[in-house]
């Protein structure tokens, strides 16, 4: 039987792109305010309401939080760090054990200058994305730690396709492709646990800048990015 999973922020700009890479494996259901982009059927629910997702998540495995709000003062609270609390504690209501969250990108604004980048401390901010996701985080891990849920927190700065063509750029610095984060999710609803029920892992597809890296969710969720992609930022050197 496929395990029942919860997606919220279904319309959003991550989740309609996510969908492909988890509907074959897993029983999905598609939450969120507004219709979703493809036509697919949506449950209304809106994560800043603790009654909605209480009753979304009835029945699910696992819950995938994909919901955000970035630069309003008040919407920012209430769907990211409100969203995140009312996530943890439906998890807690119907003995949900597994939940995917996704984090802030305040990891580049401090570290960008150095190289290795693996787990390190992160660094709030006074904006409202960061402070409210830095919040959401601290959240999730205080709810998974005293009720054994296992909550996986991807750290990602940009998503996009796969690159088809060279590139005469340079390598983008925490960026994932669709299909990596398809593979890194499929995992983590799959993995038994985590240390301390809760991890935040980079997640990127090209290393070849050397500054972050994704060791972490290799040795303990067993992900590895699908291709070499740096060989589209690969320079063609010609002799004269």
């Amino acid at each position: 039987m496929k395990k029942k999973v919860l997606l919220l922020g279904a319309s959003g700009m991550i989740a309609p792109d996510l969908l492909p890479g988890l509907e074959d494996t897993y029983d999905v259901t598609l939450a969120d305010v507004a219709p979703h982009p493809d036509g697919k059927p949506i449950v209304h629910c809106d994560v800043s309401s603790r009654e909605q997702v209480r009753d979304a998540a009835a029945g699910m495995d696992a819950i995938m939080n994909f919901t955000v709000v970035r630069d309003h003062p008040e919407e920012s609270f209430h769907v990211n760090m409100r969203g995140a609390l009312n996530v943890m504690q439906a998890a807690v209501e119907h003995g949900i054990k597994k939940v995917i969250h996704s984090g802030p990108q305040f990891v580049r604004r401090t570290y960008d200058h150095d190289f290795d980048i693996e787990d390190v401390p992160p660094v709030l901010t006074t904006g409202y994305y960061c402070l409210t996701k830095g919040l959401a985080s601290e959240i999730c891990r205080t709810y998974a730690r005293a009720h054994g849920i296992q909550t996986i927190s991807f750290l990602f700065n940009g998503l996009g396709p796969r690159p088809t063509t060279q590139s005469t750029g340079d390598f983008p610095p925490f960026t994932v492709v669709w299909e990596d984060l398809h593979q890194a999710c499929r995992l983590a609803l799959e993995i038994p646990q985590v240390p301390d029920c809760f991890q935040e892992f980079n997640l990127l597809s090209w290393e070849g800048h050397g500054k972050y890296n994704v060791d972490k969710a290799r040795r303990i969720l067993g992900f590895e990015p699908t291709e070499r992609w740096e060989r589209y930022f690969a320079r063609n050197v010609n002799d004269h």
